[in-house]
């Protein structure tokens, strides 16, 4: 959660962001964190940090997607399995 809301203040050129966790049923937690700032950013994917978290999430065999917005904005989100899920 700390690298996905630190990706999207640092791409979407925010001052802050909006946090989402939804656990819709027993087997998935989905984590949306969205931004949206001047457009002043830095090149999306440019560090380490976005492959670090799509690598971590495949681990779990999650799906994740990092882009910008439409909006001018940067969103992160994620869908992970849940441990012990029916």
């Amino acid at each position: 959660m700390q690298e996905s809301v630190t990706n999207v203040l640092r791409h979407a050129g925010a001052r802050s962001c909006q946090v989402s966790i939804d656990c819709r049923n027993a087997d998935e937690v989905a984590i949306e964190v969205t931004g949206r700032g001047s457009g002043h950013s830095s090149i999306p994917g440019s560090g380490y940090g976005l492959a670090g978290l799509r690598e971590r999430v495949a681990l779990l065999h999650g799906e994740f997607h990092a882009a910008p917005r439409a909006d001018g904005g940067f969103q992160v989100s994620a869908r992970l399995p849940v441990a012990g899920g029916a």
